[in-house]
């Protein structure tokens, strides 16, 4: 059985092993696929395993490519692939529901606390020698911010956003949550609201939902408008949630402080992105899911969905 993985760089830039995947077959893996479908074909070949993580897999590589039995997608998300296509040709589409929850709530609260404390900054200007020169024994470049007895607004609140939230708790913050299926481990942590009582009362808004028709845009002039003036908000999520010129002039004239951002509408960043030279903008290279033992877990649950689909129990199937 031949496995191709089309883009693994970014999932194992070296320092994980394919080892489970060479048990299952022979693998090939490239570190990028360019994304073109003729040469995504090319590369698939006669192959009956195929994996993904941002590579197009359109209903023309399925067309072509008659031997494949099974598409794994290195990731949550699955758009990448035509599942429907997939689909008419009988092959299951597997992804990977869950593996970063940990580390993309961690993420985000070191977002805030960056802008809360400008750490990286003050480090620098002390390796500068300006502290050895301050003529005070301390100094400060931004004003520093306490997150105790303020409010944090969570949009989303399943496994990330009630991860989000127990932090937020634990530094005292009273937490807010919007979410279409309250339950009982969410109220645990903070107070199921609408959207409006969130963007009034929240003095940080934290983005973990999924990108919807609906709330594509999420974060507008007109949303924004609603909130409290100075607000701080986080999107480690999905950047077409947010309309980027309107956050870009709302950081501008300071109606909103501060912005941590780990996802653009956009990726990689286009150099005129308007978020790239707005005021107080943290914008990170979607990372937040990147650390070794959340890639590790990523790369367990990939071969393992391909064991299951070979044992006839398949799982995570998304076009079922």
């Amino acid at each position: 059985m031949k496995i191709v993985i089309l883009d693994g760089y970014t999932e194992n830039p070296g320092d994980l092993s394919w080892e489970d995947f060479e048990r299952l077959g022979a693998l090939t893996v490239y570190d990028r696929t360019p994304h073109d479908p003729a040469e995504v074909i090319r590369r698939i070949g006669d192959a009956e395993i195929v994996y993904t993580n941002k590579t197009p897999l359109p209903a023309a590589v399925f067309d072509a490519c008659p031997n494949l039995r099974f598409v794994g997608v290195l990731a949550t998300g699955y758009n990448v692939v035509d599942v429907a296509a997939a689909r008419a040709h009988g092959v299951p589409v597997a992804n990977i529901p869950t593996y970063g929850t940990a580390a993309v709530g961690q993420y985000a609260m070191a977002m805030l606390l960056e802008i809360c404390h400008h750490i990286g900054h003050h480090s620098e200007a002390v390796h500068a020698g300006r502290w050895a020169s301050n003529p005070d024994w301390c100094f400060w470049d931004y004003p520093l911010i306490e997150l105790d007895g303020k409010t944090m607004g969570i949009v989303g609140f399943g496994r990330i956003g009630q991860t989000t939230g127990r932090i937020a708790k634990a530094f005292g913050m009273k937490v807010l949550a919007v979410d279409p299926y309250p339950n009982d481990s969410g109220r645990a942590i903070a107070e199921y609201v609408d959207f409006d009582t969130l963007l009034r009362e929240s003095d940080v808004i934290a983005l973990h939902c999924n990108l919807t028709k609906e709330n594509t845009g999420l974060i507008s002039r007109e949303t924004i408008a609603r909130m409290k003036d100075g607000v701080i908000i986080l999107n480690n999520s999905r950047g077409p949630l947010i309309c980027e010129q309107d956050l870009a002039d709302a950081l501008n004239s300071g109606k909103v402080y501060a912005a941590g951002l780990d996802v653009l509408a956009e990726e990689p960043a286009s150099p005129d992105n308007p978020l790239l030279s707005a005021k107080n903008c943290i914008v990170t290279p979607h990372i937040s899911w990147a650390p070794k033992e959340s890639r590790q877990r990523l790369m367990d649950i990939a071969s393992g969905n391909l064991k299951a689909f070979l044992d006839g129990k398949p799982v995570n199937i998304v076009n079922a």
